[in-house]
């Protein structure tokens, strides 16, 4: 079957999901962000009675409302594509990635849905507390839902607590809770959400220097600035801490990813961490020969600290994981990849043996194939690569997305400690050139979002769900033409519902705090 699939199927369908993920994270970190600054706006209400911040906070959930009617309507639509484009995936995983994906629809979503509608329409209707406790529960509600996603996506990457079933071909949960605290989730998470509070506090402070840019709401924008600077400097460096907890986390369960998003072919000990790097166009395969950086500023021994916390530690490269022979941090020696293709085509014919001996009634027969199965099923998606090249992502595309995503996180700290310092020590107001910088920086929040995302996703590549289910065999079997439709639908449709949102927040910006 999965010979038949027309491999431009497959790249297609990729691509309209990438699409989908890439549109509908342009508005959830916004979301998430601003639902913490608009809380602690509103606590300062609470607390002061000052109307002042009661009209501060109401502007910021104004802008909050905007963007959060569009990511729900993007979200919906990337998960109904789990079942029209990835129906092979949805079947083979349903029970487990179902689980999560449920559980945010009815609590997290009907949470924020209840809430949300007390936070807008609430105002002098219910008691200062009650409203305030609504607009935090609004953001704890978006949040809670961003958990449960990042738990289904974090499985994807580090697939726990299941057992496969040869008479339902299908993978079974048999421990929630592994899938729902495993540390990738929990790291996963935690960095997620912290880039959404980093996104969130470079836009107030972006819009709030608009404002003073134009000479308007100089206390509003001063008191915004202050706020989310704080706040995302805060978020920045957390983010920093919980990005080397990730990172380790990949080194012990998604060795190939780190090797690519650093571009390591060849693996050594005391490896550096590759600052500023560029690689050569002509590095095609792993095995070809040719140096694969034109240019590079490492790090000594740094990438050796994140991967294995010991500066002398072995770290695997691209072709260490292709060919096997490295020892394991269980200490047994890892297996080639043509050893887990031939145990994956061992365990992809133990079940077809198994499904004939159930259905002919030959017990002795069956019990022997689930046993070769039991014993290779780790390996089963590898039975069908077909090529050890396969199994390499792209590098180039994974080294500068996380590169571009570590360099913005630097400049993040960097300008909210200088726009504190003016704010607090200079007159901030009077700073022209501070104001376009933050201006400019609203989007560069966005591109390290963005690339982060492409590192998760495509840093797993070829697998829809790591060592277990590769792209290929997850994907629906459709025409082709129908998913390049839709894909371009959904594109005119996807623009033109981020040029209306962004054309309703500048009007609601221009309007300023009412």
């Amino acid at each position: 079957m999965i010979e038949s699939i027309d491999t431009s199927l497959i790249d297609w369908s990729r691509i309209q999901f990438a699409l989908t993920a890439m549109y509908h994270w342009i508005f959830v970190p916004l979301t998430l962000g601003l639902a913490v600054i608009m809380g602690i706006m509103e606590t300062m209400y609470y607390k002061t009675g000052d109307e002042f911040w009661k009209r501060t906070a109401k502007f910021w959930m104004k802008i909050f409302g905007i963007n959060f009617a569009v990511g729900v309507a993007t979200g919906i639509i990337l998960e109904f594509e789990f079942g029209t484009n990835w129906s092979n995936y949805s079947w083979f995983v349903g029970d487990i990635f179902g689980a999560p994906l449920a559980i945010e629809g009815i609590l997290a979503f009907f949470m924020e849905a209840t809430f949300i509608a007390v936070m807008f329409f609430g105002w002098d209707k219910v008691s200062k507390g009650f409203h305030l406790t609504s607009t935090w529960l609004t953001g704890l509600g978006a949040t809670i839902s961003a958990w449960w996603i990042l738990v289904a996506n974090a499985w994807m990457q580090y697939p726990v607590g299941m057992e496969f079933n040869p008479d339902t071909v299908r993978n079974e949960m048999v421990d929630f809770w592994a899938i729902a605290t495993s540390p990738v989730a929990v790291n996963k998470f935690l960095h997620s959400i912290l880039a959404g509070w980093v996104l969130g506090a470079v836009f107030v402070v972006g819009v709030s220097c608009w404002f003073l840019l134009r000479k308007r709401e100089n206390r509003f924008a001063l008191a915004s600035i202050k706020i989310a600077a704080v706040f995302g400097l805060a978020a920045t460096l957390f983010s920093a801490l919980t990005g080397d907890s990730s990172g380790h986390d990949v080194a012990k369960v998604q060795p190939m990813k780190l090797a690519a998003i650093e571009g390591l072919y060849e693996g050594r000990e005391g490896a550096g961490l590759v600052a500023v790097g560029v690689l050569n166009p002509q590095k095609e395969k792993y095995d070809d020969g040719i140096d694969p950086f034109l240019f590079r500023v490492e790090m000594p021994k740094l990438l050796s600290f994140l991967a294995k916390r010991d500066m002398n530690a072995f770290v695997p490269g691209i072709k260490d994981v292709i060919e096997g022979g490295y020892v394991l941090p269980d200490g047994t020696p890892a297996l080639s990849a043509e050893e887990k293709m031939h145990r994956g085509q061992t365990a992809i014919a133990a079940l077809s043996a198994y499904r004939t001996a159930k259905k002919a009634g030959n017990d002795t027969e069956a019990a022997t194939a689930y046993d070769t199965l039991r014993k290779n099923v780790a390996y089963f998606g590898y039975g069908y690569i077909k090529d050890p090249h396969d199994l390499v992502p792209n590098v180039p595309l994974n080294f500068y997305a996380f590169h571009i995503m570590v360099m913005l996180g630097m400049y993040f700290i960097l300008f909210f400690v200088v726009i504190l310092f003016f704010a607090y020590k200079k007159d901030l107001a009077s700073m022209k050139w501070m104001h376009w910088i933050a201006l400019l920086t609203i989007p560069l929040g966005h591109i390290a979002g963005q690339a982060g995302w492409i590192v998760a996703e495509c840093g797993r590549q070829p697998w829809a769900i790591q060592d277990m289910l590769p792209v290929g065999a997850a994907v629906s079997k459709l025409q082709t033409g129908s998913v390049q439709t839709t894909f371009f639908i959904f594109l005119g449709l996807f623009t033109v519902m981020l040029v209306a949102e962004i054309s309703i927040m500048l009007r609601e910006i221009k309007k300023g705090p009412n």
